[in-house]
């Protein structure tokens, strides 16, 4: 199986010690290509020089809505900037983190939505981080739409994965579909077109079962493509080729 990768934090320094290895184990089982995606100003460089030393991985610039205190008053020139000289695939993880009681929702929406805006203006597609805040994510999307993108690590409703997917989004899924107790959320990835849908690890986040309690590698990619298969009752070849065509529409080009 040839897969994609399309959320995965392989600059983070959970990976420093082992990044070649852990990139050569996941290449092993098929994962050709992993977007890497940015969640503040000051990991910029680092994300994007590793990237740069392999064609197959692909940077995303943004500022994570729950990393408020990390992000300063110029950081969304700067990714302005960064856009002519970087050439990232697309603007994220960004979005709007509403779990935690005391979370400045005030400052989260005006982060998204002047990330929407250079999104707009760059037309590059978004990754999408959004919890608790699915009502008020999509009502940002219609007053400032862009080109699409995915809605990374979904955990929302049906109906709220249907007008994600007709705003021209992807919707993403990672190793808590591998889990059997996630019974609402692997009825969700049963419903959902195969066309709108992509795979993800979230690593070193997120793991799949198999791996419970341990840091996630984008090795364990084809674990998650196993689950969704299962779920769908197809053939994990089918759900490897569309996964992988859907990403490479939405944000390789």
């Amino acid at each position: 199986m040839t897969l994609i990768d399309t959320h995965c934090h392989l600059d983070v320094d959970a990976f420093d010690v082992d990044r070649a290895e852990v990139l050569a184990a996941a290449r092993s089982v098929g994962v050709e290509s992993i977007v890497v995606p940015g969640i503040d100003a000051a990991g910029w460089d680092k994300l994007l020089g590793i990237c740069a030393s392999d064609a197959g991985l692909y940077p995303a610039l943004g500022l994570h809505p729950v990393y408020l205190e990390r992000h300063a008053d110029g950081d969304l020139a700067a990714l302005e900037q960064r856009l002519a000289t970087a050439k990232p695939v697309a603007i994220g993880e960004i979005g709007l983190d509403f779990h935690a009681k005391d979370a400045d929702r005030d400052r989260q929406l005006a982060l998204c939505c002047a990330q929407l805006a250079i999104a707009r203006e760059a037309r590059l597609p978004v990754l999408l981080h959004v919890r608790k805040a699915h009502e008020e994510m999509l009502r940002l999307l219609t007053e400032t739409p862009v080109i699409g993108g995915t809605a990374h690590a979904f955990n929302g409703s049906l109906q709220q994965a249907q007008r994600y997917i007709d705003l021209g989004f992807c919707i993403g899924f990672g190793g808590m579909l591998t889990f059997e107790r996630s019974s609402r959320l692997r009825r969700l990835a049963a419903e959902l077109p195969l066309e709108a849908i992509v795979l993800e690890t979230d690593a070193p986040d997120l793991t799949v079962a198999s791996h419970h309690y341990q840091r996630n590698s984008p090795a364990y990619l084809p674990e998650v493509a196993q689950a969704l298969a299962a779920v769908r009752g197809e053939e994990p070849v089918r759900i490897a080729a569309q996964t992988t065509a859907n990403a490479r529409r939405h944000l390789l080009g």
